[in-house]
């Protein structure tokens, strides 16, 4: 059997695992172990004497993978990043931003939604979380939105829609895994999320704004705050402010050079927020929660990342993903109209799989064929199909992916961020949840129909640095 007939029973196989409820992380790990020893036995034609070395070589393989690759120095950010986002809860920052947003913002259509948005926003510039992201303003805005007479399955699905902004807005966990796995620049892909972040805030809150106008009784607006009350709201929301400064000066400094590298951004402004939360009386209890929580959350992606690596480490050997490149490339369809299929696929797939593990499993298959539809990874954009560089196109589809992947966690039956704010609060179902987070939906597919149609708008700031 041709190693890549034993590529695709193995993939098969790792799919009705995950779909019959195995977690990502075994049921990945499990088929690349089983492919290795498959493809090693099929290179000594079966024989079972030799059947005992075929296991042998594979564990070696699969043993040497998580180490080689989880050392890497640029996983530290996410740590780091997590743990800033839960500190900066307990250092009360959230609250502090919600309120900035509130008393700015609140007096449009749909205010407190919208202000909702902007803060979920705010705080994802300062968390790599969206679980996170939903689950601290699932505390703080969806009381607020309900005491004024919000539609609380509206609310909900405000909550969870804007929870998703964290995967898109630096520092992003999902975009760290994504640089590494196709081995790009961490900075570049940083910067080049935060344009597309801002701007799907900004959907959403037209959406918001929209929907308040139509449907009066679903958001109304809150009215009555001084430019005193609006001016004295900002000071204690600025520590973010500087805090995102100050991660952006190490990625990448527009005066000159960076201050350091992302992971070196990443520890100091954990460290930075640390003594915030200290200065605002933050207990132990509360750092232990914090701590607790965050490596929870690593281990969870760290564990999900040492599995799919050894299943990725065996589709290098069966060569899955150059046949996979061949056959795209040999289409005789338009690059842009595989593109859109490849899109929808991971909106599908996104139905049935959370988003780090989706992006990890076809990733190693998907962008070399990408790659190769742009005409490789080191082709000028005078020569290219999609007109930008190799390097470039790997920034845009990674952005593309990654707002797919902000997609699958709100759409059911798995959409994470809409059980952890079902979670949060008592007096909400799941299903409340979905329902209304239904309208966010059609903004994320004018926001990924819009960054395709423009990749200036995912560009730009990466080709400044």
């Amino acid at each position: 059997m041709d190693p890549i007939t034993i590529g695709l029973w193995t993939t098969g196989f790792m799919f009705l695992m995950v779909v019959l409820g195995m977690r990502v992380a075994f049921a990945a790990g499990l088929a690349g172990f089983v492919g290795l020893v498959w493809l090693r036995w099929n290179g000594f034609d079966y024989a079972p004497e030799r059947f005992g070395k075929a296991l042998e070589i594979s564990v070696k393989i699969a043993g040497q993978v998580p180490h080689s690759k989880v050392s890497s120095q640029a996983l530290s950010l996410i740590p780091t990043f997590i743990l800033i986002g839960y500190l900066a809860y307990h250092a009360r920052l959230t609250t502090a931003l919600f309120e900035a947003a509130k008393r700015w913002i609140a007096w449009v259509p749909g205010g407190l939604a919208v202000s909702t948005v902007f803060a979920t926003a705010g705080f994802a510039a300062v968390s790599g979380a969206s679980v996170a992201t939903a689950a601290v303003f699932a505390r703080i805005a969806i009381p607020e939105m309900l005491k004024i007479g919000y539609d609380k399955r509206f609310a909900a699905g405000v909550v969870a829609a804007g929870g998703t902004l964290a995967s898109l807005i630096p520092p992003s966990a999902i975009l760290v895994i994504y640089a590494i796995i196709v081995e790009q620049d961490v900075g570049k892909l940083l910067l080049a999320g935060f344009i597309p972040g801002v701007f799907s805030a900004v959907i959403y809150a037209i959406l918001i704004i929209g929907i308040a106008v139509v449907f009066k009784s679903v958001s109304p607006p809150v009215r009555g705050f001084t430019w005193k009350q609006r001016f004295e709201s900002l000071p204690p929301a600025l520590p973010i402010v500087a805090v995102v400064v100050m991660i952006v000066m190490f990625v990448y400094n527009p005066f000159g050079e960076a201050w350091g590298t992302p992971t070196e951004g990443g520890a100091v402004g954990a460290f930075i927020v640390f003594l915030m939360a200290l200065f605002r009386g933050m207990r132990w209890g509360q750092l232990k929660e914090a701590l607790i929580e965050s490596a929870k959350l690593t281990v969870m992606i760290f564990s999900i990342i040492w599995g799919v690596l050894i299943y990725v480490r065996f589709l290098g050997f069966a060569d899955l993903p150059g046949a996979f490149s061949d056959w795209i490339t040999s289409l005789h369809v338009s690059p842009m109209l595989i593109l859109i299929c490849i899109l929808l696929a991971y909106a599908v797939l996104g139905m049935f799989m959370d988003a780090i593990g989706m992006l990890l499993l076809t990733l190693p298959v998907v962008y070399p064929a990408v790659m190769a539809l742009n005409g490789g990874e080191f082709v000028s954009a005078a020569d290219s199909t999609f007109g930008m560089s190799g390097p470039m196109c790997a920034i845009w589809f990674g952005i593309l992916v990654v707002k797919m992947a902000e997609f699958c966690l709100i759409t059911p039956p798995i959409g994470l961020n809409c059980f952890v704010v079902a979670g949060v609060r008592d007096d909400l179902t799941v299903q409340d949840v979905f329902k209304g987070v239904t309208p966010f939906f059609v903004a994320d597919a004018v926001t990924i129909a819009l960054l395709v149609a423009f990749p200036a708008i995912v560009l730009w700031l990466p080709s400044l640095a």
